[in-house]
């Protein structure tokens, strides 16, 4: 039930990404979503007392974060293919999915670990602060000011 929230939370970032780029800026977007798609697992360590809160919870927290990693995708991605020259497109798509994708099984482990260590709740607060925190990579960039992606396009 809490995957199927999580989901319409999902569909509606992907529906509203645009839109609200349009209103506040791609970069903007990115920055939200990179908060908003971490900071709910901290959420989940409050998840306790009778079904209906936990559920309740969960349910919140899966939404909240299928809605901030649309925001993030569907914006970071137009961003980069706006940068991105189209004779490289595929490559520096395949070179950021390996990167992207390759890392989470060693970030599984130390989840896993950290877990065993010091308690799946704390965990949990762990991974939603500094999830939350990597904005911090981002706040003195360039991605902030960013309103489109028109604005970065580059020539093939």
């Amino acid at each position: 039930m809490t995957l199927g929230v999580g989901a319409t939370g999902s569909l509606l970032g992907a529906l509203t990404a645009p839109w609200l780029a349009r209103s506040i800026g791609s970069g903007r977007c990115v920055v939200i979503g990179a908060v908003l798609f971490p900071a709910p697992f901290a959420a989940v360590a409050l998840a306790g007392g009778p079904v209906w809160a936990r559920v309740g919870i969960l349910g919140g927290a899966q939404f909240l974060i299928g809605l901030g990693v649309m925001l993030f995708d569907v914006n970071l991605n137009s961003l980069q293919t706006a940068v991105t020259p189209d004779a490289l497109r595929a490559r520096v798509t395949g070179a950021y999915s390996t990167v992207n994708y390759g890392i989470r099984p060693l970030g599984a482990v130390i989840g896993g670990v950290l877990a065993e260590t010091v308690g799946l709740r704390t965990t949990f607060v762990v991974a939603g602060v500094g999830g939350a925190l990597s904005v911090l990579w981002l706040l003195p960039s360039s991605i902030p000011r960013i309103r489109t992606a028109a604005e970065l396009l580059v020539d093939a």
